[in-house]
């Protein structure tokens, strides 16, 4: 088999077995993610959970100061009906006075129902903030996990460049170009096998002439179809 050949396969390989371990990464990644947007959904609850109750405690205190001031209203009003002089000023008394009473109920029952609204609020709030709080505790978890699991990755992959440094050293760089060209659409299928008289990269019936070509493999031959760097592999050769 021919020597550039020969070290295409083996550099294809490697840089397979380096991309190979990105489906492994990203699945740790989905799984970290998995549970951060869980944490994100729980605390967006009780974010809104704590904003409803910020609101209806302010609402609360703007009643309370309306009440406030009713009150003062009507002592006010208790004081002048001693100097009333006339029917007129009596009815305009009393109706101010009854104007100002049915604002207190208002308030009063407002003040009630949003009081009520806020402790089933408090009673969800203690359950979103527990729910965060373990969802917190299984993410350090699992980063842990898989901050470990990453490590190990890297660090295979740290040798495999390390490999693939020395490979490409001693390829041709005419070669290693021309391989590089096709790798950059062709991905890890740069380099592929020919089985059943097929290109194993776009899966095309290859001609006798190409076939042959690949079988003697005196020379780097491409797929006529696809542009791929194909071989023979060596059980289907000594067959």
């Amino acid at each position: 088999m021919n020597k550039h050949l020969n070290e295409l396969i083996e550099l294809s390989k490697n840089d397979q077995a380096i991309d190979s371990y990105t489906p492994q990464l990203e699945a740790a990644d989905k799984k970290l993610a998995k549970v951060e947007k869980k944490i994100n959904a729980a605390q967006g609850e009780l974010d809104t959970l704590n904003a409803a109750i910020t609101d209806n405690d302010a609402k609360v205190k703007t009643f309370e100061e309306q009440l406030t001031l009713l009150n003062e209203q009507l002592t006010s009003n208790a004081k002048k009906f001693k100097d009333i002089t006339t029917e007129k000023e009596m009815k305009a008394l009393s109706l101010e006075e009854d104007i100002a009473k049915e604002k207190m109920t208002f308030a009063n029952e407002e003040i009630e129902r949003l009081q009520g609204i806020n402790e089933t609020k408090t009673s969800l709030l203690e359950e979103a903030s527990e729910k965060v709080s373990t969802l917190t505790v299984d993410f350090n978890a699992i980063n842990k996990e898989v901050s470990a699991e990453k490590a190990g990755i890297e660090k295979s992959k740290g040798a495999l460049f390390v490999k693939r440094e020395e490979l490409s050293r001693n390829i041709e760089q005419k070669v290693l170009a021309f391989y590089e060209k096709i790798r950059i659409w062709a991905g890890n299928s740069a380099v592929v096998p020919v089985k059943k008289q097929a290109c194993y990269g776009c899966y095309m019936k290859l001609n006798d002439k190409t076939y042959s070509e690949v079988i003697k493999a005196d020379e780097i031959c491409n797929c006529p179809h696809c542009g791929r760097i194909l071989y023979i592999e060596p059980v289907t050769a000594e067959a």
